[in-house]
């Protein structure tokens, strides 16, 4: 180790040093050490484990001194503190050039001038007393700390000055800070604590800076079992905020207003009311909860925190305070009454079964196809039919959550083949027959020859830009027929290219009505459960609203992005994670001008034809609006899509959520 407290190994053979704790400093810079263009510090793990953590101090090559956040194990990162000595607005020609620490505790950006930025100052006529010492801690702060020379073997090191001052009151926007998920940072003694809001725990006992987790099932599933004012209540908790998690903002709404709501919406983890200008606001924010701080706010404002009435369903009963030995009494005669009462129960659980057993295959000895159905134009199969067209059910098509779709080939006679050929909608899979045979349920559709949309779409050649076109407008014209020109109005409620079958001429045909609506006369929206797969599902369905038609429209408008660009809607594959989901890469690429990102330069064709490209984007992102009232209903995204009416410019789509939209 030299006089300069830098300790190197040196090559024996060469005269030089083969390794030198200077240029490779970890996560603590140590007085006369600089750090050079491209150097860095990395925080370790946590505060017992010394691997790489998840915070970095780096001189760029720009000359701005930044601390960084990563999303490890990737490399992905974003800062939270900045020199800004890359571009300073008195003199633009004096980026940073190098970190200089020197033993007096003087810190400081030196520019290509010779003119400091100044991170710590002198410390005083002690500074020769003391020893001095700059690292990257665990929880993402650069503090400068020391440490009396003269010691007796007490004393500490002391934390002089910590960047930023307070990093609870840094935003994160992609990446995580010094506290996980739905905890809340506050300062104490210059240094960030994590605490979780009532009602949540640790995911990790030992991890006191990681991520929260509800002590309670909550689900919209579950919810739907019980009326939602009998199961939560709410914890107050006074100038706490999660600033970027809402998804609604309600203006004017009072206190109780705000709490109705998100005890109605499943979605709803925190409701925050805040009072501004005289007049209650209400943000509802879901899971998960990011950036949780304490903010010392002049307006008033209380986080309202959901949580169970009564946990005892979800971690079982609590303990009787009895001792042992009553507890062992009961706990016998406790096994004794369940062991008889489990077989009384399957007693009568066999008789049930037995009988109902008996029963059944009496009736589908004797049942035979309702006279009802003879009024149809649809033919009715037999079951041996089917069976017989199908060779035994040997060819699979494909599967879904409803069944499995067979291949077969069925000789109609003429009288069957005329009944079919009524009026029916040339973008609608056509139905045949059925078949309703004892316990057997079929339906017969014709075949498509070209399979389905998703296989076109995905496959290793890019279908050209005017099939793709014409399957767009296609399915459009097909929506609105279920929308407003069938004589019951469907809502589909399952959109996406695994349910829509290519003709022989490449027309979209719609297909697989199991999840579909069926709504009255003048009827324009139900509530139901959550239907639809993931990636093509609209907001409202997690939010206790009506559901209406503008479901499929949100739908449709996912499926259009990625009929135009031959892209999934979720690529977990990607080697870009701002690419995952691709509703939002698809806007940040319309508002930066880069279309040509989204269907990739080798597109020609629609690269050529940019104006009905940029048209086709607009219409998808105005109909996957987060605010259903925003969707435009089908006839209207037809005549968008013929150019019959103007497209104007859509605002962000998520305007409520965590998803950035930009400035």
């Amino acid at each position: 180790m030299n006089d300069t407290r830098n300790l190197a190994l040196q090559d024996r053979n060469l005269d030089s040093n083969a390794w030198e704790s200077f240029n490779d400093p970890r996560d603590t810079l140590l007085p006369l050490q600089i750090m050079e263009k491209g150097g860095f510090l990395s925080s370790q793990l946590s505060e017992k484990n010394f691997s790489k953590g998840r915070f970095q101090l780096q001189l760029l090559q720009d000359g701005n001194l930044v601390l960084k956040s990563i999303n490890l194990p990737t490399n992905y990162n974003e800062s939270y503190y900045e020199t800004n000595t890359n571009r300073d607005n008195s003199n633009t020609s004096s980026p940073g050039l190098r970190l200089v620490f020197r033993e007096s505790g003087e810190m400081y950006v030196l520019r290509e001038n010779n003119t400091k930025f100044n991170l710590t100052s002198e410390q005083g006529s002690s500074a020769g007393q003391l020893y001095f010492r700059a690292t990257l801690d665990f929880d993402g702060v650069f503090t400068l700390y020391s440490h009396p020379k003269a010691s007796s073997g007490y004393e500490i090191w002391t934390a002089l000055l910590p960047l930023p001052d307070n990093i609870c009151d840094k935003f994160f926007y992609k990446t995580i800070g010094p506290c996980g998920f739905n905890s809340i940072c506050t300062l104490e003694k210059k240094r960030p604590v994590c605490k979780c809001p009532t009602g949540y725990s640790l995911l990790d006992p030992n991890d006191q800076y990681g991520s929260c987790k509800p002590d309670f099932v909550q689900g919209c599933e579950d919810d739907e079992l019980s009326a939602t004012k009998d199961l939560y209540k709410f914890e107050v908790l006074n100038n706490i905020d999660w600033p970027l998690t809402d998804y609604i903002q309600l203006r004017p709404f009072t206190e109780e207003q705000c709490k109705q709501s998100c005890i109605e919406d499943c979605m709803c983890a925190v409701a925050i009311s805040r009072l501004e200008d005289g007049v209650y606001n209400c943000w509802m924010k879901k899971l998960p909860l990011s950036n949780g701080r304490f903010q010392n706010d002049a307006n008033d404002f209380s986080a309202l925190v959901k949580v169970r009435k009564d946990n005892s369903s979800v971690f079982g009963p609590p303990f009787l305070n009895l001792d042992l030995k009553k507890q062992n009494n009961l706990s016998l005669m406790g096994t004794v009454l369940l062991s008889v009462s489990a077989f009384l129960i399957l007693v009568l659980l066999g008789a049930l079964y037995l009988v109902f057993s008996i029963y059944q295959k009496k009736l589908t000895r004797y049942q035979r196809i309702p006279d009802r159905f003879g009024d149809t134009n649809l033919h009715c199969f037999t079951y041996e039919e089917l069976e017989k067209a199908t060779n035994g059910f040997k060819e699979e098509l494909g599967r879904g959550a409803f069944g499995i779709v067979y291949k077969g080939d069925i000789n109609m006679s003429s009288t069957a083949l005329v009944a079919v050929k009524r009026p029916h909608h040339k973008n609608l899979v056509r139905l045949l027959g059925f078949c309703k045979e004892g316990p057997q349920r079929l339906l017969v559709y014709e075949y498509m020859s070209n399979g389905t949309l998703a296989s076109f779409l995905f496959a290793d050649s890019k279908p050209t830009w005017k099939k793709r076109i014409q399957i767009a407008f296609g399915i459009a014209r097909g929506l609105l027929y279920l929308h407003e020109e069938c004589s019951t109005q469907i809502i589909h409620c399952n959109i996406k290219p695994q349910n829509f079958l290519l003709d022989d001429y490449y027309n979209a045909r719609i297909s697989d009505f199991g999840l579909a609506k069926f709504l009255a006369m003048n009827q324009s929206r139900t509530h139901t459960a959550i239907r639809g797969t993931k990636g093509y599902v609209a907001a409202e369905w997690f939010r206790n609203m009506p559901i209406t038609s503008k479901v499929d429209v949100y739908s449709f408008g996912v499926l259009l992005l990625e009929i135009v660009c031959c892209r999934r809607s979720i690529d977990m594959e990607s080697h870009f994670e701002k690419q995952v989901i691709f509703t939002d890469w698809a806007y940040d690429c319309y508002k930066e001008g880069i279309l040509e990102a989204l269907v990739g330069k080798f597109d020609e064709e629609a690269l050529t034809d940019k104006k009905k490209l940029e048209r086709l984007v607009m219409v998808a992102l105005w109909c996957i609006q987060e605010d259903p009232s925003f969707r435009p209903n089908m006839r209207k995204v037809t005549q968008m899509l013929e150019g019959v009416v103007e497209v104007l410019v859509p605002p962000c789509p998520y305007p409520y959520t965590t998803v950035s939209c930009g400035d």
